[in-house]
């Protein structure tokens, strides 16, 4: 009777999901969790892919919802063409989680993005190979190279870090690994940065949907978009068209820096 009632949704739900996007996100952050759903008579955990976007104006906007059996490159790309065939022309940075091929496929479809990995991520795959007793002391070292001035000072502080820890080899390989996204943060001012550097934002979006879909399995996945979408208009209402913090300072930063100053004005 529940999902009789609530149906009355779908319609609606299969207009946002289909609606055309803004043409400019700036910054989009690219996240999947995980959802139970019965299939007949087996339970399957399936992949929820999110896409957030903050549009030239600093306002949030989840560009839409999409299932899978699991996170891949190649369910990416086809989400990536998706949203470009419903109005999106140009992104300026892609926030996310390693997904092997992710940041190559991106590329393909959005020429000239910038695909940033998630600092934080990092941090926490690095802590792996790191005994609790030195958590605190070891991110603190990290956040001095992240958080440096400038990029310098961040290339002294990862070779200070290298030698401080280098009884964690596998904690120091992560970093060497990856040490090309730390570098690429130093291309653009601090306010950027502080934005680009971390999938926080659309982890939140997550956390909220966690809320309402962790009692148990689902019977369909029209259940589960119901809920999703429900949960969605929820969101919109609470940032009520709010602007992200210092976005001004961004938009400036955006507007002078040659990297984007043509393809920024473009779309103001």
């Amino acid at each position: 009777m529940i999902s009789q009632i609530t149906d009355c949704v779908l319609e609606e739900l299969n207009e946002w999901q289909n609606r055309p996007l803004k043409k400019f996100y700036p910054f989009i952050f690219v996240d999947c969790m995980y959802v139970t759903i019965r299939y007949e008579y087996e339970v399957k955990e399936t992949a929820v892919y999110t896409i957030l976007g903050y549009d030239k104006d600093g306002h949030k906007d989840i560009l839409g919802l999409w299932l899978n059996d699991s996170e891949s490159k190649h369910t990416w790309m086809k989400i990536f063409d998706e949203i470009k065939q419903r109005g999106v022309e140009e992104i300026f940075f892609i926030s996310m989680d390693g997904v092997s091929g992710l940041e190559e496929g991106a590329k393909e479809i959005f020429k000239g993005v910038i695909v940033q990995r998630c600092i934080i991520h990092l941090i926490r795959n690095s802590l792996k190979y790191v005994p609790s007793k030195d958590y605190k002391k070891f991110t603190a070292n990290l956040k001095l190279i992240y958080g440096a001035s400038n990029l310098k000072s961040a290339i002294h502080e990862f070779e200070k870090f290298k030698n401080n820890w280098n009884k964690y080899p596998g904690a120091v390989d992560v970093w060497e690994r990856n040490f090309k996204h730390v570098e690429q943060l130093f291309n653009y001012p601090s306010d950027i940065r502080k934005i680009m550097y971390t999938t926080n934002a659309i982890e939140s979006v997550n956390s909220s949907f966690r809320k309402v879909t962790k009692k148990g399995a689902f019977p369909n996945e029209n259940a589960l978009f119901k809920l999703l979408y429900l949960r969605t208009r929820e969101l919109y209402k609470k940032w009520d068209s709010s602007v992200i913090s210092n976005w001004s300072l961004v938009r400036n930063q955006l507007d002078s820096d040659p990297n984007f100053k043509e393809r920024f004005r473009k779309y103001i």
